[in-house]
């Protein structure tokens, strides 16, 4: 069966993670050499927590430059404020700014010498109070050498994006579906009760992915995401009620699952997903 873009198969969540930041280690050397910085797109949430640590033990084991390195985050919850909105406080459980702070940030310094580690003005975040500057900004800076992105398990959803978003969308601010909200609180589970999780966030938009990424690389792990999984891989290209078919239409994209996702295939589908680089 043909799919959409290359489709790899690994092991384990562990193993995807290892072997995604492998490539993204090695992306990161190149730009080194050629004196240039990085911009790596970046999610929250749980499916890439692996990738970061993998990337953690690489530029640490290699001696990588990390000083270079842009994260460009994808999204933040907002707060209404009069008619405006404004991010989430920095120190909120599910600040996607915190998670930068301590989940990749931190992990990709811990082992790293002062002059090689990732500095604070480096990541990057949308501005709900300006979210076009976004993408001007990622612009102004080469573009995202490499977004990875992440699947919400029931909708679909790529950042904040929810079901219906255009392909031609940009950095804004948008309100939450429920099911999006719904996934965050098993990402979040801090939240106690629905009403606790924000109603809006500022998100790139899907434009802002497939328009400005040289890659894109979409991440699926564990049996939460299966449903998902069958969901994509039936698609023959972007659609609109699932935003993270955006894959298909980014330059250079392609799909990492963990075999725990691809069960969600028949049996005959499961084999020939692993026939595909699988590890």
């Amino acid at each position: 069966m043909q799919y959409a873009c290359p489709v790899d198969v690994h092991a384990t969540a562990v193993e995807l993670g290892e072997a995604l930041a492998g490539h993204v280690a090695d992306l990161i050397q190149a730009a080194n050499r050629a004196d240039k910085p990085f911009v790596l797109g970046c999610p929250g949430g749980r499916s890439p927590v692996t990738t970061y640590q993998a990337l953690g033990k690489a530029a640490a084991g290699r001696g990588i430059d990390l000083s270079r390195l842009i994260i460009a985050m994808m999204d933040e919850y907002v707060m209404a404020a009069g008619p405006a909105f404004v991010a989430c406080d920095s120190v909120a459980h599910y600040s996607c700014r915190r998670f930068a702070r301590e989940r990749i940030q931190a992990v990709l310094n811990q082992r790293l010498p002062a002059e090689r580690r990732l500095p604070e003005a480096n990541i990057w975040m949308p501005d709900p109070a300006r979210p076009e500057d976004y993408d001007r900004r990622l612009e102004s800076a080469g573009g995202i050498d490499l977004f990875i992105l992440a699947s919400g398990a029931s909708d679909g959803h790529v950042a904040f994006n929810p079901p219906g978003t255009s392909l031609s969308s940009r950095t804004r601010v948008v309100k939450l579906a429920e099911t999006t909200r719904r996934d965050n609180m098993v990402t979040f589970p801090e939240f106690a009760d629905l009403k606790e999780v924000p109603s809006h966030g500022v998100t790139v938009g899907l434009g802002t992915i497939c328009d400005l990424s040289r890659e894109a690389v979409l991440i699926m792990h564990g049996p939460d995401k299966r449903a998902a999984t069958r969901r994509l891989l039936g698609l023959a290209g972007f659609d609109e009620a699932w935003p993270a078919s955006c894959v298909f239409a980014a330059a250079n994209g392609r799909v990492l699952f963990d075999r725990a996702a691809a069960e969600a295939l028949d049996e005959g589908g499961t084999r020939r997903l692993a026939g595909l680089k699988g590890r």
